[in-house]
């Protein structure tokens, strides 16, 4: 069902603020993080989250501490993030199982991304390893929102797929995401987001 509802984004340009919106299924809001559009390649659209920029969900909020960046695949029910070695616990990528992906522009130079959190994570560390993360979380919100049977079946095929490809080391998983992650700190660094178009005031802050 998720893959029918258009996720590719519109007019996009590399340096633009992307502000990615999660819910949960239920509609309850959940992290809210901004961030820069790099690109898109043959996996999906990337955007670049800088350290130091503010997130913030009911209950919780922070500063981050680490790039990375995010990956909101061409087809699949799941988004990825990919993080730098200064991440604070360690994690070199966290996949979230997600549905109903979507862009939405809502002004110039500034488009929303719209998912629903599914509650189960993949998660790569430092050290190689890999595991499935939040499985009573999924477990009992199956059951406390009343997850219909086939979002069931398909974020668990979703996560089982994953963790698969993540072991396995198949792109995206593998040395795709840190291209992408270099070229976001670079961009930072120069203020230049692609080989034709510098923001407005030459930097990558409005």
């Amino acid at each position: 069902m998720s893959a029918e509802l258009p996720r590719e984004p519109l007019d996009l340009r590399p340096g633009e603020l992307v502000v990615a919106r999660n819910r949960k299924w239920d509609g309850y809001a959940h992290w809210v993080v901004p961030g820069r559009y790099l690109g898109e390649d043959e996996f999906g659209w990337w955007v670049y989250q800088a350290a130091g920029e503010f997130c913030s969900r009911p209950g919780a909020a922070f500063y981050t501490r680490s790039h990375n960046v995010l990956l909101v695949p061409r087809t699949g029910d799941w988004v990825a993030t990919f993080y730098d070695e200064s991440h604070p616990g360690d994690v070199r990528l966290y996949v979230d199982m997600a549905v109903r992906h979507e862009f939405r522009r809502i002004r110039p130079e500034v488009t929303e991304f719209h998912m629903i959190d599914m509650d189960l994570d993949v998660l790569l560390m430092a050290d190689g390893l890999s595991y499935v993360d939040d499985e009573d979380e999924f477990e009992e919100r199956r059951e406390a929102l009343q997850y219909p049977e086939w979002l069931v079946e398909a974020t668990e095929k979703a996560c089982r797929d994953v963790l698969t490809s993540v072991r396995e080391g198949v792109a995206p998983f593998h040395g795709t995401g840190e291209r992408w992650l270099n070229r976001g700190l670079e961009a930072t660094r120069s203020g230049v987001w692609n080989d034709d178009w510098i923001p407005e005031h030459g930097g990558n802050d409005d």
